[in-house]
């Protein structure tokens, strides 16, 4: 299986760009988002996953990893195919989509193009038990995350702000500060302003 291909772009089109690995050109398909950030003679590093599917191989590739294990776990969502994941990673990175999840925000999801309401909640709800892995998120968390949803909403909150890259302390003491009585939402947007602050 490729899982990086390393080398200089050798034109980026609608939906795709050609990466030359010395003498031998690979098409990898990527997010609107990622296409942007690349041109023709960069030097660049693409994360890859091959999909093989009724006789069709095609490279799909990401700028770093946790994008490339977040469309992975996209994928595993039954209905959600790889435009799917390309056009969610396209308008969220990996923590804010990690985020929506735990909060239960599927409207976020729905900003993806050709990603209606019953596929975002189902990626909601899909995802709740599978997103677990710490890769998944780059700011420094040290342990991996349940994600599935505690009972009140002031751990749903810290547990938010680690998927942030938050330390489990950073998090407590922030969402501490928020008060009491909110809404998970408003327990995480208090807290980010607290940490703001800091």
């Amino acid at each position: 299986m490729i899982a990086m291909l390393t080398g200089t772009v050798e034109y980026v089109d609608e939906n795709s760009a050609v990466i030359d690995t010395g003498g031998v050109g690979y098409r990898a398909y990527m997010s609107p988002a990622n296409l942007s950030r690349i041109s023709a003679g960069q030097q660049v590093k693409i994360h890859t996953f091959l999909r093989v599917a009724e006789g069709i191989m095609d490279l799909y590739g990401f700028l770093t990893r946790e994008e490339l294990s977040m469309f992975k776990l996209i994928i595993s969502v039954s209905g959600a195919g790889p435009k799917a994941g390309l056009a969610v990673l396209s308008v969220m990175t990996p923590a804010q989509l990690a985020l929506s999840v735990v909060t239960d925000d599927y409207k976020s999801i729905t900003k993806a193009q050709g990603v209606g309401p019953k596929l975002a909640q189902k990626i909601v709800l899909e995802l709740k038990d599978k997103v677990k892995n710490n890769d998944l998120v780059g700011g420094g968390v040290s342990e991996s995350i349940d994600f599935a949803v505690p009972t009140s909403s002031g751990n749903d909150a810290v547990e938010a702000l680690m998927v942030l890259g938050y330390s489990q302390g950073e998090a407590m003491r922030a969402v501490a500060s928020a008060g009491e009585g909110l809404s998970t939402e408003e327990a995480i947007k208090k807290a980010l302003l607290f940490l703001a602050k800091q």
